[in-house]
């Protein structure tokens, strides 16, 4: 039954004859991999994102953006994707430990199309701790990460390499790889000290397609190769690859991806920043990212106006886009307030319809001093030897105002009026249920009750109780004077 549902998870994912935007740190945020979608990419992939952080995240639904949020404890979003995206998109994580890597996919598979591990990433923030392509080494641990994750989901399960420095062992390495049942291979054809202005090795890349059934997804054509839409048909050719995954083509100029023709640069940053602040992406990621497709032109008015602006709002602003801005702050603060009002419906009107309520408010004004109606409650709860009154209090996060439940003999009670403070609310709680039982509550000039009074009196003690005091008392007074005289004489 498991195998049948592998199969058709990885069947929502064909990895054959599709445009891919590689992985890229900085780059791969949503803005950017939605864009790219627009383009004509069929699959996107996700910045690397290491295990360990994303293992400390919660998953949060965000109403307001309409996305699916993965939060640090600091508050920070690590992982953001959205519905037009979820049967697109890759998320590449970097790790070296099987089970952290099994735990954080468990995380994320159900908002994802795929899951893919870092192997081919040289820089130091990836290879530290043994990951990407340090990997390339330990073959064995490639293995066991890449069998926990294929057998622990049901989604595809993909890794990007490296070549090693011999055809022979790439093939070995590559073999191995498949054998763990991945959906799918990435190859940059470089070695891991090599860098772009190096030659890709599309010869490398062929002879890892014709030895593996898996699809072999080329990667690392950028510049050399693929220079506009057209050319990427080549370098599929030149590679015998499955698949072509572009990285720097995309980041420079996303609609690489379109069929038409490559659309002028400025256009394309406008449509980019349209998502950024759709999505409300950090000002500085969205800077970034925009300084990768002006490149050369950083230099120009537009670049160092792009360079000086400290917000999004001051992004669009250089873009001719303030109203863009304003409109679409304007959009998510009713959003926000729709969200939020029907939070607070839904805290308004819940639905124990057990619980008695009553329009009431608690005012210290109207009681004596330290007279209060959960004193009176407490007090009735005693004398008619019932438990004493459980408080339940919730606060609503449109205001922060509060509301209580109290429960008396296996009924609840409530105030539909929420209060600023919790004891407020408490108070509330127990005049609805004294007012609902007939019983005084405490107020001034309320008439006079046996729970009043008792209040009032003197606590009453056993009659041998007051002989004792009295003797004491006696005992007291004959010491006092005995002193008293000492004194005088």
């Amino acid at each position: 039954m498991k195998e049948q549902v592998i199969k058709e998870a990885a069947a929502k994912l064909c990895f054959q004859n599709k445009l891919i935007m590689a992985p890229m740190v900085r780059v791969g945020t949503l803005p950017m991999r939605l864009l790219a979608l627009d383009y004509g990419a069929e699959i996107v992939y996700c910045e690397e994102i290491i295990d360990i952080k994303m293992q400390q995240c919660r998953r949060v639904v965000n109403e307001i953006l309409e996305t699916v949020d993965f939060v640090a404890p600091d508050e920070r979003v690590i992982f953001r994707t959205c519905e037009r995206e979820k049967n697109h998109v890759v998320f590449q994580m970097g790790t070296a430990d099987p089970q952290r890597a099994l735990t954080v996919a468990q995380l994320v598979e159900n908002d994802v199309a795929g899951i893919d591990v870092n192997m081919g990433c040289p820089k130091e923030y990836s290879t530290k701790g043994g990951m990407g392509a340090a990997l390339l080494s330990d073959p064995a641990k490639i293995e066991l990460i890449l069998r926990t994750l294929v057998k622990g989901i049901i989604k595809p399960v993909t890794c990007k390499i490296r070549i090693l420095p011999s055809v022979e062992e790439t093939v070995k390495l590559v073999q191995r790889i498949e054998s763990t049942g991945v959906a799918a291979i990435a190859v940059h054809g470089r070695i891991k000290e090599e860098r772009p202005q190096h030659p890709v090795h599309c010869d490398t890349i062929k002879a890892i397609a014709d030895a593996v059934s898996i699809p072999v997804i080329a990667n690392g054509g950028s510049s050399e190769h693929v220079k506009v839409h057209s050319d990427i048909e080549v370098f599929q050719s030149l590679t015998g690859s499955s698949s072509v995954m572009l990285a720097r083509a995309a980041m420079w100029n996303p609609s690489i991806f379109r069929k038409d023709g490559i659309l002028p640069l400025e256009h394309v940053m406008r449509e980019y920043i349209k998502y950024a602040v759709c999505y409300d992406n950090y000002h500085s990621n969205t800077k970034y990212c925009l300084c990768q497709m002006l490149r050369e032109k950083m230099e120009t008015p537009l670049g160092k106006r792009l360079h000086a602006a400290q917000s999004n709002q001051e992004i669009c602003q250089v873009f001719g886009m303030e109203e863009y801005w304003k409109e679409t702050q304007s959009a998510l603060e009713i959003r926000k307030s729709a969200v939020e009002l029907g939070r607070q419906e839904t805290e308004e009107q819940p639905n124990d319809t057990d619980v008695i309520q009553l329009p009431v408010r608690f005012d210290k004004r109207e009681y004596p001093p330290q007279i209060t109606p959960k004193m009176f409650l407490l007090e009735w709860s005693r004398r008619e030897k019932l438990p004493q009154p459980v408080y339940e209090t919730v606060q609503r996060s449109l205001d922060r105002f509060f509301r209580s439940t109290v429960t008396v003999d296996g009924k609840q009670f409530r105030s539909t009026v929420w209060d600023k403070s919790k004891k407020l609310a408490e108070q509330s709680a127990a005049i609805v249920c004294l007012r609902t039982l007939g019983l005084p509550e405490g107020k001034i000039g309320e008439k006079e009750s046996n729970l009043v009074n008792k209040r009032k009196r003197e606590k009453e003690v056993p009659y041998e109780k007051i002989e004792e005091e009295d003797e004491s008392a006696k005992s007291l007074s004959k010491k006092q004077n005995v002193a008293t005289k000492n004194a005088m004489l």
